[in-house]
């Protein structure tokens, strides 16, 4: 059996590749927010117990959820209501 493998180059004008841009940008700034959330659940549960953390850590409560991937993929509908430019990034 044969395997054939195409390969198309794309040359989009100015308006696209601005419409393009604004989409990686959105699809960053939401992937560094929920890498952040991961990041401030993981700091906020490595206190050590027998001595104070010379920098100041930002302490989340305790019955916070791990904000894993289901958590995150399931608050993305949410958050394209809020925010509109979500949802302009197509799916």
């Amino acid at each position: 059996m044969l395997t054939l493998n195409y390969t198309y180059r794309l040359y989009p004008d100015a308006s696209q590749v601005a419409q393009l841009n604004e989409w990686l940008e959105t699809c960053r700034q939401s992937y560094n927010y929920a890498l952040r959330e991961l990041k401030d659940w993981i700091a906020s549960r490595k206190s050590p117990t027998d001595r104070c953390s010379l920098e100041s850590e930002y302490i989340m409560s305790a019955d916070y959820p791990f904000p894993g991937y289901h958590q995150q993929q399931n608050n993305l509908p949410k958050a394209k209501k809020l925010f509109p430019r979500l949802a302009a990034v197509p799916s």
